[in-house]
Parts: C-alpha cells; structure tokens; sequence
C-alpha cells in the first residue's frame, strides 16, 4: 500500500504543479500522514502550503472556525464537521485553489454503535466550489485506517472538481 499512496503524492504533486495550483490540508485521524506523503516527494513546495493537523475539537474550532454548535450537535465525526473544516481550511489560506479535510474514528477504542471505529468523512473542495463529502467505513487496525483515509483523501485531490 505505501508504493501506491507514494505514486498517488507524486501524482498529486504533478497535476497540482502542471496547474500552476496551491493545496491545503486538515487531518485529525490521519494526524498530518497526508502532508508526510506529499512532502515526500520533491517539489512539493510549489504546491503544499499547508496541512493542519486538527485532532482536538479546540483545534478545529481555533485554526478552522468550525462551530461548537456542530461539534455539539453532529460531533467531530461528521459530516457536518468535515465540511466546516475544509470550509475553514479555504477562509484561511487565500492562496489554496483546492482543500482536503479528514475526520474520523482510527481506533482502536473511541468508537460506538452509531460511529464505530473506521468511521472516516472526507471532504474536499475547490475554491469557489462546493464541498464533495465522502463516508467512508474502514477495517483494520489504527494503522490500517489511517493508511485507507490517506489514500482515500489524495484520490478526493486527484478528481477534477472544476
């Protein structure tokens, strides 16, 4: 799995670069695994400006402006919160054409009956766009998970959303 999610930053990196385009990041459950990948590869710095790592609601709400109201109501794990945070993400990098954001349950405590552990939202979103917001449920291990939401969040970066 890792030749793959190294062929998909490479990937990512060239599309991003050819476009003349900047992208941004927000992971709580990956915890910046998605920024390591991309930074990986050189001449990432034309196109990576930022990747937050958001794992504690305070720091969603701080560096992304996701409400507590959402947190709240819906949850960190949430539709509702992965849209608010690639939302914020944007508001706050101006130079970013493109965002991705990722929440979710990596286990392997921390789940229940109506989130269970692999429980992953990842949202993404061109500038000027509107989010696409995908659900995920991934098996496996801590590792596992967070490994298939990597990978899942840079194949929401290679879809054209124009």
């Amino acid at each position: 799995m890792l030749a793959n999610l190294h062929a998909k930053a490479q990937a990512i990196i060239d599309n991003y670069t050819a476009r003349g385009e900047i992208i941004a990041l927000a992971e709580s459950c990956t915890g910046g695994l998605v920024a390591s990948l991309l930074t990986s590869i050189a001449g990432s710095s034309a196109v990576l400006d930022r990747g937050l790592v958001t794992y504690s609601n305070q720091s969603k709400m701080d560096l992304l402006g996701v409400s507590a109201d959402i947190l709240e109501t819906h949850g960190a794990v949430s539709r509702e919160c992965a849209e608010a945070m690639v939302r914020g993400l944007l508001a706050s990098c101006p130079a970013a054409a493109a965002g991705v954001a990722i929440t979710g349950i990596a286990g392997p405590s921390g789940g229940s009956a109506g989130k269970p552990v692999g429980l992953v939202y990842i949202a993404a979103m061109r500038r000027n766009g509107q989010p696409k917001i995908e659900q995920h449920y991934f098996a496996g291990d801590r590792q596992a998970v967070q490994y298939m939401a990597a990978n899942s969040a840079m194949d929401a970066l290679l879809i054209d959303t124009h």
